[in-house]
């Protein structure tokens, strides 16, 4: 079997950037903290001829933006997310098949039941128990108005499916109406307190589910063909209900090895709607069930004596050595620096979790068939770990072909005078695995 890297290139073929899907229809209605352009999603499908009969997978898929991109194109997908609230909203984002003219009378009605209530409605909303967070970003007057509109979505009689299109409409609101920083991707209660006008709930709520129905509307005139859009809220070390050899295409971006908290990043949404009312809860019902990616999901005890997935050293003796030999050096360093992070771990974590995923997919990728993963390298205590050539190799150890990667964009600009940050030069890349 030929196994091989390709010739670095350094081309962007319009795959766009995650602007464009903040400006697009319904890719908007969730701003994920992460992300790729629809676009690139649309190359790679023409690229590899994918037609009605075909698949698609992300199983990291976020918000939705693989398998909303595949179902306009006419191609079955199955997007896997582990994160319940995100997959929540890729679940949203990816039914489109309202009856309009209900749509738009219950939108109408709905809105016009927000718009008659006095203010003793919202007043009388009881807000005792609710997390600590939620009243450091709202005014109390704001955070009443907000869950006096969850509690009618959650009254209502309307179907499932429209309940969460106004939750999804309410979850937009949450960030724009707030006083303070909650912008992506971190929420900072103190940072605009006193200085950020508040914005009224209810006059910036209903424009919200306006424009969404304007989306759908517009997104129906597109005509697009049947598919089957499977979103699974699950994990992608474990696809063993995905049949063998069944999927022609992989497009994904999995978490970047930064120490991103990708739980943390939704715990205003999560505090909001009730899902968590505590870290802890967060860490039992979200962080434990994400792949690692973050010092805050690591701990000693979680970890054999080796660190790594010994199945590495089988399939990918090499690589084996070379990633043993990064850990054992920041085992070093966070011994001499500030924090003393457990970046050993988080790195020895991660390629476990890739590895295991990467076993998953040798299964159900068809022969010849493309995984396409946008990546970034990282740098953690100034060590450097070329994320998308390791994830080749182990790729290779597993019995794909070959793999070859496409430099995208430059990273780490906005940190070069911070003088806690290393100097070490990082990138954003895509990796295409051929099986």
């Amino acid at each position: 079997m030929l196994k091989m890297m390709s010739k670095q290139t350094n081309h962007n073929h319009g795959y766009g950037t995650f602007r464009d899907s903040l400006r697009a229809p319904i890719y908007n209605w969730f701003t994920y903290p992460a992300g790729y352009s629809y676009k690139l999603v649309e190359e790679k499908i023409k690229e590899h001829n994918l037609g009605k009969n075909s698949w698609i997978i992300d199983p990291f898929v976020g918000s939705g933006t693989t398998s909303m991109a595949a179902k306009l194109a006419g191609v079955n997908s199955i997007g896997i997310e582990a994160h319940p609230f995100v997959y929540q909203i890729a679940k949203t984002k990816t039914f489109w098949e309202f009856d309009l003219k209900k749509l738009r009378e219950d939108i109408k009605s709905f809105t016009e039941r927000i718009m008659s209530a006095k203010s003793r409605d919202w007043e009388k909303v009881n807000l005792d128990g609710k997390p600590e967070l939620l009243f450091k970003c709202y005014p109390t007057a704001t955070l009443k108005k907000l869950y006096f509109i969850l509690a009618l979505i959650e009254r209502s009689k309307y179907s499932e499916e429209t309940k969460n299109f106004f939750r999804t409409g309410l979850t937009h609101t949450l960030r724009t109406v707030s006083t303070a920083g909650t912008g992506w991707p971190y929420i900072a209660p103190t940072k605009y307190q006193g200085k950020k006008i508040a914005r009224d709930v209810f006059s910036t709520y209903i424009p919200r589910i306006e424009k969404m129905l304007a989306d759908i509307e517009h997104i129906r005139t597109l005509k697009y063909p049947k598919t089957k859009t499977n979103i699974v809220l699950g994990d992608s070390r474990n696809l063993s209900d995905i049949k063998a050899n069944s999927i022609d295409l992989l497009v994904t971006s999995p978490p970047y090895l930064n120490n991103f908290d990708y739980a943390d990043r939704t715990r205003l949404e999560m505090y909001f709607f009730g899902h968590a009312k505590t870290w802890g809860e967060i860490t039992k019902k979200v962080r434990n069930k994400l792949m690692i990616a973050a010092t805050t999901q690591v701990s000693k005890e979680k970890f054999d004596r080796e660190y790594l997935n010994q199945a590495i050293k089988k399939t990918c003796p090499e690589l084996y050595t070379t990633l043993v030999d990064t850990i054992n050096t920041l085992s070093k360093r966070k011994l001499v620096k500030g924090g003393k992070k457990n970046y050993d771990f988080m790195v020895a974590g991660y390629f476990n979790d890739i590895f295991a995923t990467l076993q998953q997919l040798a299964r159900v990728m068809k022969k010849g068939s493309a995984s396409v993963w946008v990546l970034g390298d990282s740098a953690p205590y100034g060590v450097h770990i070329p994320t998308e050539k390791y994830i080749g190799e182990l790729a290779l150890g597993l019995g794909f072909k070959k793999f070859e990667t496409e430099i995208i964009r430059k990273r780490g600009d906005k940190w070069a005078n911070n003088p806690q940050r290393h100097s070490v030069p990082l990138q954003e890349s895509i990796l295409t695995i051929l099986k």
